[in-house]
Parts: structure tokens; sequence; C-alpha cells
């Protein structure tokens, strides 16, 4: 049986451009996965093995790998850094134990830094850090420690210290044994050897030793007495408490190096497999009833306990879809027949195979806290669970934000119409925030994503990968609508023909609802006015009409009704005459009760050389953005603003103009927000051109 103590399955997290897909390389040539180490900016590293990942030299999806160190088994999900691609390091979030946040020495904690913390943390997954690219101009240690703490709000245990910065780099102190691990210039990751403190550094590593074991003993009363009354713990003492406090989340494990010059990353894996948990030391995962209520039962990490397995991401390659599949609880056998709770159907288990990037390795069983992928699954979408057909039981499944942008693409010719359906059905199962559909009265084909990037990548992809030629529309915004005035009113349903009749009279207050609500149903109608059997027909009609509002026809938010009095009619009255009365109330009232557009405000942080301040903050307000901060840092300033998606289109190339190709920068959905007048009538005006009206 496999001991599961000695596993760990861990992601590795980070900004774009912090150095992610470097150090899993890095890993993996120092656990003898490859010989050869691949460069993401020559477009050669292993984990990126898409065309579009090696060309841009940023990882999509998220590529699992299995590695060992020091008879320890490592599943590695490397996931992407793009603020688009949020979704794949959310989901790998969930089927993770343990993590490592690359954290760049010179930029430190980035925006996309902050939002997969963010992730991590709502997760509850230990993690240890590591500052990246100590090698670099501007890079400093020290302030990233100090920007996680004020950033993050976490709390970093520093374990090691450089030896030497920038060009000058050669190093690190190890605090726990007072020694330094140094490289020479090969770039060979085993040219190293362990001296002694160099003398100038000596008071300072005794000084931060001394933080570390004062922290790691507080895990512990009687080491914490002991070490208060002079007495030294042993090195394997402390190890204990930082694996307790880490697991906890008390604190993180940071470390530091340069995965590209090959120096510290060694001592990242040994804290991989001293401090991050193994699959039976994380909280078991909670099971769920249909309604996605905790049921108080959970899958508990044992072989021999009834099987229970969560698929988290679906990949099509060239042998066809592979489900990537974390499992709980149980064993999973070669043709073995399992039950997807979600669609209630069974599937049967082809091959179980072991990703390393794009190579496979065959097995015939998979037990509790592997992380394997299964060929031939017909029916199996991210976020299904799949259990033992005797034993079902469903996990918490995985939840994904709505797209707020979306694209309209027409095939070139008659031929593609069939193959574009087929490719754009499997792509949306392998990426749940890219969304398809037709618009029916134009009868186009309409991507929705989380940003242009991801539209752009999604296209590349079907040009590419599936060989077909798509012609591209403008990219459009996600509107949406509300009210901003209370209205009372009343409708009633009369229809007489031949046989029973239709009857149902409502009246009723139409008011907008709290923000984040969505609708909202109540009903004070007393004395039988309206049976309260007719009550939820009411509220499903009225429900049914918020997918389309009367201005421009966007999904509507945040709208109460509340029924306040009615009347019916002992034969004709029936639950579809008060549902189709609430339509026909709904499309009276909506218009009396203030109609407003709302556009969606993107959180937009821009990075710009000092000498370009000016101009990007000019642009920023010309684009209606509001300025929320500046941060000034040691290569230039971060921005902080709020701003409409809508004029945010084409801002890359923009930004890399102003700033002579040095600006960077990142977006995401923040809220909605009220369009202004000007802004409102032209997109009502398009969206009624687009009906014909």
């Amino acid at each position: 049986m496999a001991d599961l103590s000695k596993y760990r399955n861990i992601g590795i997290f980070a900004h774009v451009d912090a150095g992610k897909t470097t150090t899993t390389e890095r890993i993996l040539k120092l656990t003898g996965k490859i010989h050869k180490l691949g460069e993401v900016h020559n477009g050669e590293s292993t984990m990126d093995f898409m065309d579009q990942e090696a060309e841009r030299g940023i990882t999509i999806q998220s590529a699992a790998t299995t590695a060992f160190w020091k008879d320890y088994r490592l599943n590695i999900i490397d996931t992407p850094g793009h603020v688009d691609f949020t979704i794949e390091v959310y989901r790998s979030l969930k089927v993770l134990d343990g993590g490592i946040g690359v954290f760049c020495g010179s930029g430190g904690v980035e925006p996309q830094s902050e939002t997969n913390w963010r992730y991590a943390n709502e997760s509850e997954v230990a993690r240890v850090i590591f500052v990246n690219k100590l090698d670099r101009i501007g890079a400093d240690f020290y302030r990233v420690v100090k920007q996680v703490e004020d950033v993050l709000a976490a709390k970093p245990l520093v374990m090691v210290l450089p030896v030497g910065v920038e060009d000058q780099f050669k190093g690190v102190v190890d605090l726990l044994t007072r020694k330094a691990w140094v490289w020479d210039d090969s770039g060979d990751p085993m040219n190293y050897e362990i001296i002694d403190v160099p003398e100038d550094m000596v008071d300072q590593v005794e000084e931060w030793r001394e933080k570390l074991v004062e922290t790691a003993v507080e895990q512990d009363d009687d080491l914490m007495e002991q070490y208060l009354e002079g007495e030294e713990p042993s090195v394997d003492d402390i190890k204990r408490c930082i694996r307790k406090g880490t697991i906890a989340l008390d604190f993180f494990p940071t470390y530091t190096g340069s995965a590209f010059k090959n120096k510290g990353v060694q001592l990242v894996l040994d804290a991989v497999v001293d401090f991050l948990p193994c699959p039976t030391e994380v909280k078991p995962q909670p099971e769920v009833d249909a309604e996605g209520v905790e049921t108080g039962e959970f899958a508990e990490v044992d072989p021999a306990k009834p099987l229970r397995a969560l698929a988290f991401k679906i990949m099509d390659d060239r042998y066809g879809a592979l489900t990537f599949t974390r499992i709980y609880s149980g064993t999973l056998k070669k043709g073995d027949t399992v039950l997807n709770t979600f669609t209630g159907k069974t599937e049967r288990i082809g091959r179980i195979v072991e990703m390393h990037a794009d190579e496979r390795i065959e097995y015939d069983q998979a037990t509790a806290g592997d992380i394997v992928a299964l060929i031939g699954m017909k029916n199996t979408q991210t976020g299904h669970t799949l259990c033992d057909q005797k034993h079902p039981a469903t996990l918490e499944p995985m939840v994904f934000p709505d797209p707020v942008i979306s694209i309209a693409i027409a095939p070139k010719d008659k031929a593609t119409v069939d193959k574009l359906g087929i490719a754009l059905s499997k792509m949306m199962a392998e990426d749940p925030s890219f969304r398809v559909e037709t618009d029916e009265d134009s009868g186009e084909t309409i991507l929705k994503g989380m940003g242009e990037l991801h539209l752009d990548i999604k296209i590349d992809i079907l040009k590419r990968t599936h060989g077909l030629d798509v012609v591209v529309g403008k990219p459009q915004v996600a509107y949406r609508e509300t009210i901003t005035k209370r209205v009372e009113d009343g409708y009633t349903h009369k229809k007489q023909t031949g046989g029973s009749g239709q009857f149902a009279k409502i009246d009723y207050v139409v008011e907008p609802g709290e923000v984040n609500s969505g609708f909202v149903f109540a009903s004070t109608v007393t004395g039988g006015n309206v049976p309260r059997e007719f009550w939820p027909a009411v509220e499903k009609g009225f429900k049914s009409m918020m997918g389309e509002g009367t201005l421009a026809g966007y999904p509507v938010l945040d709208v109460k009704v509340t029924l306040t009095d009615g009347g019916f009619h002992a034969v004709d009255s029936s639950a579809v005459a008060y549902e189709i009365a609430a339509r026909a109330a709904f499309r009276q009232s909506i218009p009396k009760a203030g109609p407003q557009l709302l556009e969606p405000i993107m959180k937009v942080d821009v990075f710009t050389p000092d000498d370009h301040v000016g101009d990007v903050i000019g642009d920023l307000n010309r684009r209606r953005g509001m300025i929320k901060s500046q941060e000034p840092g040691p290569t230039g300033v971060r921005i902080k603003a709020d701003a409409p998606l809508a004029e945010m289109f084409g801002y890359i190339g923009d930004l890399r103009t102003m700033t002579s190709g040095r600006g960077q920068f990142s977006m995401e959905f923040a809220h909605f927000a009220p369009c202004p007048n000007n802004v409102a009538e032209v997109v009502i005006k398009e969206a009624k051109e687009r009906k014909g009206e």
C-alpha cells in the first residue's frame, strides 16, 4: 500500500513573469525528471507544451506532473499567473494540499499574487514562499518579505538569508543549520558547497535565527518554556514546530534564490517535504447534498473507504480527452464502473495515467491522495464527483465567475460550421469560465470570457489547434440593467376562449434591491386574495424575465418584488395564469421604475517606469478611470485604478507605446456601476439596431 505520509500534492502559483514555470523546470531537473533544462524565454520549457504558451512565454493551462525527492512523491501542478486564467489557479488550489508561492525579487507582491493568495487562503492551502530572481537588478529580499506582511497580511517565516544581491548573488544561508550554500557560476544546480557563514553576516544570521526560533516554539508550550529558560531547542524540534505552524497557516516558511541561475531551489524542495502537509494532514473534503449544503459527512483520506474523487480539469489532446482527477478516498481501478453524482449516470474507467507534462505512464489503479488523469470519460466535466455506486456522495463543487466580455465569431465557409461546434464544445469542457452562446436574432456565435487575452487565446486555439478559420467581430462588454425607483402597480390577466378561461389579478411593488441581492421576492398578501399555492407562480413569472431588461436587453440585477394584493377566480385561476400575469407585469412596470444601464468596472493595476507616470495617469483619466493609489518601487511606480471595461480595449498596445515597451498591467472584474448617460445612450441605440428595431 502507498505510504500517504510520503505524498505531497503541491501547486506553484504566482503573478505572471515571477518565474513559476522556470522554478518548476528546476524542480523537475533536480528530481531527475528531465535531463536537459528547457527555458521559457526560448519557448522550450517542458511544462508549457501548448504552441500558444511557448510563443507568448506564459502558462495558460495548469500542467500536472509527478516527481520524487528524497523518497517523497511530489504531485506538482504548475498554474498560470495571468489574470485572465485565474480560474485555472482557483480550480488547482481546490485539489492541492500545499503550495509554493513564487514572488519576483524585484517586482515583489504583484496584483495577481494578491488574487492567488486570496484564493489559497479561501481554500486553506498551506504554503511556502520562494522569493525568486534575486539576481535581477533592483532585487531586494527584505523588501519583498515586508510586502508579504503589509500587502498580503501574511506572516513570512524567514528560513534563509541571501549571500550577495543582484549580480553578486551567490547563494543562501540556512538559518536552522547556520550553514551557507554557495553555488558557482556554471549554472549547474549540483555545483554548490556548504560552508560556514561569511564573517560579515554572522550577526545578521543570529538576529534572524532568533526571530525564527521564537516564532517556531510558540507552537509548543513545553519547548517555549525551555527556550525562555535559556535552553536551545534541537533542529528537529524546531522543524516539528515549523511544520505544525505551516499546516495551521500561522506562518509561511520563506526562501529565496534564482531559479534561472539554479540557485536555492534544493532548499525549497526540502521545505516542501519537511513543512507542507501530506494528504492525511489536511481537513477532509466535506460532502454536500443536491442543494450544495454540507451534510456533515467527510471524504476521509483512506484507500479502504468508499471511492470519492473530484474531476478538476478536462484537457483535450491527441490521445482523446483527459480528465484530471484528485482521489480523496477509496481506490480506483482500471475497468471500474463509477457513478457521476452530477449527471446521475455511471462511467467506466478506461485507462489511468500519470502525467509528466505531456507524456504519460499507465497504472492499473490509483488510491486516496493520488492526482491522476483518466482517459475515456464521456460525460464528466470540471467539478463533477465520481464515487462508488453503492455509496453515492457529492463533494463540494467549484464555483466559477461569470464572463465580462464577449466577441462574435462566424465561420468563413460552410465546411467549417459543424467542425466549429465540435471544437467549441471541447474548449468549453476544458475551461468552465469560457462560454459559448448563439444570438438568436443574428445567428452569430458569441464567445464569452474573462478578458481580452482570454478570448484572444481561444481564437488562436481555434485557428491553430483545430485548424478553423473564423471571422472575428469587435469585443462586446457584458452590460447589466437595474432599476432606481419604487413603483406600485397592478396587472390583470384575463382570457376567455370557449371552455375554461384564464384569470389572474396581482397588485405589487417593484423596487431596487440591495447590491448583489439578485432577485428577491416577498408576499404580504392576506385573506386569500391570491391563494398561497399561486405565490410561487408569481415569483417564477417575475424571475423568468430577469434575463432580459427593457432598456437594451441585458440581464437585470438587484430587483425586489413584493406581492401586496390581487384577486382570483374559483374556476379560471391557475398557476399558469399567474405566471403569465407576472411576466406581463414585469414588462409593464420596469420601464416606470427608472431603469438604468450598469457597466462592468475593472480593477486595473499598472506598472510604469518613473518618467512615464504622468502620461499613464492622464491616459487612465481619459478612459474614465478613478485612480486609487500610487506606490513607488525601486524600478518604477504601481498605479491602481478602477476603470470601465468598455474603455480598456487595446490598452496593452497604448501602454507599451506610452512607456517605450516597459509598462505592464493586469486587470480583473471588480463590480458593476451605473453607466454615464452619454455612454448608455450609445449602448441602447446599438442594442436596438442589432434587434432591427
